[in-house]
């Protein structure tokens, strides 16, 4: 099973970014998913930024994916969406049935993301015969659901899981960060510059609820199925994923690239209740499963 990076979901400024991917060229990460998939406002890289850093990476042995957008809401996106997918070397990670669409008409392989839905063997064979080669489960579904899809016959797609991170559960066409600074949308200075992992939100009586992240909505609590790896390398699961949320991903990477160290939980604010079916929030603890 390898390591993946997926998109970065967070607005830092260019430096940050190049500074992170450069950090992660001289880990032993197999995947990296680049580009902005949360929203177009945010513009401190451009699409030719990503090349740059794309073929920095695969000179670094890196393989690239370009993600595109989760939601697709103007004419200029359809544009950009385009370019990315005519970008004439990498393949992508459509996060939308817009560049499902125009994937398959270019034939350009792609990545189905976990935005899309799928959620049958059906739907994702379906896929497959449009130019599919790798499918992304969605973050709700669980461990029982992907084996009973896997068993259903010899899978022709590779697969792939959110291993640690937070997870997007929902994008709205307002931003909610705007809105918390009392800022008009088209008018939000980027204003989540601000929020490097989002804005944590809480219940009334101050529990960890909800990460807001523009339009994106995330979980409190990161998801971290470190624990699981040797159960989904045996379920034929290809690709394990981290989300990224700053440098310390560089030493949970080599963690995860050395055998001889133990695994483990490594906080509290973790939870993996999907995987076992159970409520999202939830942490389950191995020997309860």
């Amino acid at each position: 099973m390898k390591l993946s990076l997926g998109p970065l979901t967070y607005c830092w400024d260019k430096t940050t970014v190049e500074d992170y991917y450069q950090n992660i060229a001289h880990t032993n990460i197999d995947t990296v998913y680049l580009g902005e998939v949360v929203c177009n406002r945010r513009r401190e890289l451009k699409l030719a930024d990503y090349l740059d850093i794309a073929n920095q990476l695969v000179d670094s042995g890196k393989n690239v994916v370009l993600s595109t957008m989760t939601l697709i809401e103007s004419s200029s996106e359809l544009t950009e969406l385009k370019r990315i997918i005519d970008n004439g070397r990498f393949a992508i990670e459509a996060n939308d049935m817009s560049a499902v669409h125009m994937a398959h008409q270019a034939n350009v392989p792609f990545v189905c993301g976990p935005s899309l839905n799928l959620y049958n063997r059906a739907s994702i064979d379906i896929m497959q015969k449009l130019g599919m080669t790798r499918f992304v489960m969605p973050y709700e579904l669980s461990k029982k659901w992907l084996s009973q899809v896997l068993s259903h016959a010899p899978a022709s797609f590779e697969v792939e899981v959110l291993g640690h991170g937070y997870m997007p559960l929902a994008h709205s066409a307002r931003c909610f960060t705007a809105k918390h600074h009392n800022k008009p949308k088209l008018e939000c200075d980027i204003i989540c510059k601000q929020h490097p992992k989002g804005l944590l939100t809480q219940t009334q009586e101050s529990q960890a609820l909800l990460r807001i992240n523009g339009i994106q909505t995330q979980s409190a609590a990161k998801v971290n199925l470190i624990n699981e790896m040797p159960d989904m390398q045996k379920m034929g699961v290809d690709f394990w994923r981290l989300s990224p949320t700053g440098l310390s991903d560089i030493a949970l990477i080599e963690q995860l690239s050395n055998p001889s160290q133990p695994l483990s939980h490594d906080a509290e604010d973790d939870c993996n209740g999907y995987w076992f079916s159970q409520a999202g929030m939830a942490l389950v603890e191995p020997q309860n499963v």
